[in-house]
């Protein structure tokens, strides 16, 4: 097959996971914001954020993935026009989600008392504890919020989830403002302001995509709910068969990048600052392999729906070839820029130098990570997770965190070590999952030659 024939569909590609991307963008901002105005309360306060959100990202990772269930199944059916199968997977979606939002909500609050046990400083715990419950609670509205962007996304309709994320960010920043330092009308809330500006984003958020959905005439027909129509136990296990797998993809690479934090750590301070810039780096370049991931599952998901093999594989090997050539773009300019790059953050010659260093393996790893979020999407888009769940397993704990720990600690390769493992992990997953997406694929495609030449 010509190479035109995959570079044909990169616009298309680029417009489903452009908004995606710029979504991603504005987390990542708000977030640094976030810090700067906490951090003007002292060293204390911006620890216990840390603290507070090392298990608010757990969930987070749980919940996001588990979502991820509803976007194949809305694009499978969306591929043959089938509105009111649809409809009954953007319902139930939506009442899975909430259940799972309330889910974390609770797990979070049982899970308080983990954080006296993490060696951490009282003050920096006493005050993450009122910071976490507030947080905790915003992952109802979050989860809901959710469920309408997969929907969304399962149309390959992304800017709208867009819209929501950047608004929400804005009004989440302006509220931190006022409620962190009491300006104005406010209350001085300091640390507890930040919780209530961000739960007050999201329940913003969740009202926004709602708004603006509903009232679109594409999406009108799937904000019916006909007096027929019922719960239906095969609708929600499906979801389940999908999202639970998918959850623990995402809490496995979540695990991972935080465990290199935790063995950073171990080595001292200087080591552990520069894995912090590089890591920071690496996570600025992944929202373009989000974005693609996204969008593999999207259109993976329409041809699945047509029973469209030939285009399906073509497709899918389209957003393959794009993500390996932006992220070898980055790569290429993280080991130009290497001793320029973590000057941004520091003025520190130690912690520069082994920040270098960390981003020539960072650059490695950025064509294997891009390229195994990719074909993760593609084979969610399949609906086929069960398989690349136990892969991601393998990849990432069996092979990556021992690779990690024993270059790191064992061999006092320090934080070289510890990216060498993460580069062996996720290569690793990258080509495994791509082994498993071939064979389906071909697989595919062979039994529907097979059923045509049967009809003849």
């Amino acid at each position: 097959m010509q190479l035109s024939a995959y570079t044909q569909e990169f616009s298309k590609n680029l417009n489903i996971a452009f908004p995606v991307m710029l979504g991603q963008l504005g987390h990542v901002l708000v977030g640094l914001v976030d810090n700067l105005m906490i951090g003007q309360l002292g060293p204390a306060p911006l620890a216990a954020v840390s603290l507070g959100n090392s298990l608010v990202f757990i969930a987070l990772s749980l919940g996001i993935g588990f979502s991820f269930a509803i976007t194949p199944l809305i694009a499978e059916a969306d591929g043959v026009q089938d509105i009111n199968k649809g409809r009954s997977y953007f319902h139930h979606g939506v009442i899975l989600c909430t259940i799972n939002g309330v889910f974390l909500f609770l797990i979070l609050l049982i899970a308080k008392p983990v954080l006296y046990y993490l060696d951490q400083p009282p003050e920096v715990v006493e005050l993450a504890i009122p910071y976490l419950n507030i947080v905790a609670f915003s992952m109802i509205p979050l989860m809901i919020f959710q469920a309408f962007k997969q929907f969304a996304d399962g149309l390959s309709q992304t800017k709208y989830a867009m819209y929501a994320t950047i608004l929400a960010n804005v009004v989440n920043v302006i509220f931190n403002y006022l409620l962190i330092y009491g300006i104005w009308i406010f209350p001085r809330l300091e640390l507890e302001g930040a919780a209530v500006g961000t739960l007050i984003s999201r329940f913003f958020m969740l009202w926004f995509v709602w708004e603006i959905l509903r009232r679109k005439k594409k999406f009108a027909e799937y904000f019916k709910w006909g007096k027929k129509e019922s719960l239906n136990s095969d609708v929600f296990k499906r979801l389940l068969n999908l999202g639970f797998p998918t959850a623990l993809q995402m809490l496995f690479e979540v695990g991972i990048f935080t465990a290199t934090v935790f063995l950073a750590g171990l080595l001292g301070t200087n080591p552990q600052a520069a894995n912090q810039i590089a890591l920071n780096l690496a996570s600025m370049t992944f929202m373009i392999a989000v974005g693609l991931g996204v969008t593999a599952t999207i259109r993976v998901g329409n041809q699945k729906g047509l029973a469209n093999f030939k285009d399906l594989r073509r497709i899918a090997f389209s957003t393959f070839l794009l993500v390996f050539l932006i992220e070898a773009v980055f790569a290429l300019g993280f080991i130009l820029l290497k001793d320029w790059l973590p000057t941004f953050y520091i003025d520190n010659a130690e912690v520069i130098l082994l920040a270098a260093q960390l981003l020539v393996v960072a650059a490695l790893f950025q064509l294997s990570d891009g390229l195994q979020v990719v074909i993760l999407g593609a084979l969610r888009g399949l609906q086929d997770v069960k398989i690349p769940t136990v892969i991601c397993f393998i990849s990432y704990w069996i092979i990556g965190f021992p690779v990690s720990w024993y270059f790191g600690k064992a061999e006092n390769l320090g934080s070289m070590g510890i990216w060498l493992g993460l580069l062996a992990g996720l290569s690793v997953s990258a080509l495994m999952l791509y082994i498993r997406f071939n064979y389906l694929t071909k697989k595919l495609i062979l039994q529907e030659s097979s059923l045509v030449q049967s009809k003849i």
